[in-house]
């Protein structure tokens, strides 16, 4: 049994097979998101981002983490392996923390990413986006600003 605690904390190397499986299992359980890449390929990738992004993980196990490229201001992902528990927000509000704007792309067919992100303030900005390869799935770009 994993214990959720609401306060972010960095990842550090260990914690990429922890991060990876969040976002694996999320894959294999969403019925839109064709897998592009094996599992192993994702921790490889989530191992080379580490050193340029922050990188916040809650739970131990891992149960959810907020990846963000400080240089652009972009999220570049939030999974959680349980939604409805305040992870997402916990991890949002630390995203927020002495910025004023932050950015994002989710998945079109993704309506439970999209109403959250709404009532966190998010709005989207313009309209459907390709995805970069190996990625498949149309994405809609939001904002939010202090």
């Amino acid at each position: 049994m994993s214990t959720v605690q609401h306060s972010p904390r960095l990842a550090g190397p260990d914690d990429v097979p922890g991060i990876a499986a969040v976002l694996n299992r999320w894959i294999d359980e969403t019925t839109w998101m064709p897998r592009s890449m094996p599992p192993s390929d994702i921790e490889d990738i989530i191992r080379t981002a580490l050193p340029d992004r922050i990188i916040w993980v809650l739970g131990d196990p891992i149960e959810a983490y907020l990846s963000l490229d400080p240089k652009v201001s972009k999220i570049g992902a939030l999974y959680c392996s349980r939604t409805g528990e305040g992870c997402g927000k916990a991890l949002i509000d630390r995203a927020k923390e002495g910025r004023d704007f932050l950015w994002l792309h989710t998945n079109v067919p993704n309506l439970g990413a999209q109403r959250f992100y709404r009532r966190e303030g998010f709005e989207p900005v313009g309209g459907e986006i390709m995805p970069d390869p190996p990625e498949t799935v149309p994405e809609i770009r939001m904002e939010w600003h202090r």
